[in-house]
Formats: C-alpha cells, sequence, structure tokens
C-alpha cells in the first residue's frame, strides 16, 4: 500500500477521534458535527473541478474521508470510534450508485 493512504488513513482516523472529543465536550452535538460534515461534502463535489474533470470513482474519493468522517460521528460511543477498515466497509456500502449505474 502507498504510505500516503497510510498516513491519510492515520489522519482520518485522529480527526475522528478529535470529532469525538468536541461531541463529549459538549462544543459541537452530534447533529452539529453532522450537519457540518454534510455540508463540507457537498462543497466538496460542488466544486468544478470535481464536478466536470473527476470520473465518478474519483469523486468518490473526494467523499471518501468525509463520508468516513460521518459514519464515525454517528457510529461513536463512550468506547470510542469503530476501526478504520470497519468504516471504510460501511461507507462502500452505504454509498448510492453512480448516474452510469442506473
Amino acid at each position: 500500500m502507498n504510505t500516503a493512504n497510510l498516513q491519510l488513513e492515520g489522519l482520518v482516523m485522529a480527526m475522528a477521534g478529535i470529532n469525538q472529543a468536541l461531541v463529549s465536550k459538549g462544543v459541537l452535538s452530534r447533529a452539529e458535527l453532522d450537519k457540518v460534515l454534510a455540508i463540507s461534502e457537498q462543497t466538496a463535489l460542488g466544486d468544478d473541478r470535481v464536478a466536470e474533470d473527476l470520473s465518478p470513482s474519483n469523486r468518490d474519493a473526494v467523499a471518501f474521508p468525509i463520508r468516513l468522517l460521518r459514519l464515525a460521528n454517528n457510529m461513536a460511543d463512550g468506547g470510542g470510534v469503530p476501526s478504520f477498515g470497519e468504516l471504510a466497509r460501511m461507507v462502500g456500502e452505504t454509498k448510492g450508485p453512480h448516474n452510469d449505474q442506473l
């Protein structure tokens, strides 16, 4: 696996932990954090470069970390967040088909 991918995996999981801490300290509610992440996903996918120049699978790659963080936020409990592998699997299972797959 590419080292950059491993670094990004660690970064995304660190962000999930930080998000969990923000919620547990009452800085943000889970709903507020989910809204911020949803807006971030819409903004990222609405960028002209992403919308026009990237394939559907590359657009999914842009949205993947945000979708993973949203799942981590919504699944977190007092014991922490699920593993990266589990979250990544669920991102793949919950994303909708591309327009060319309908």
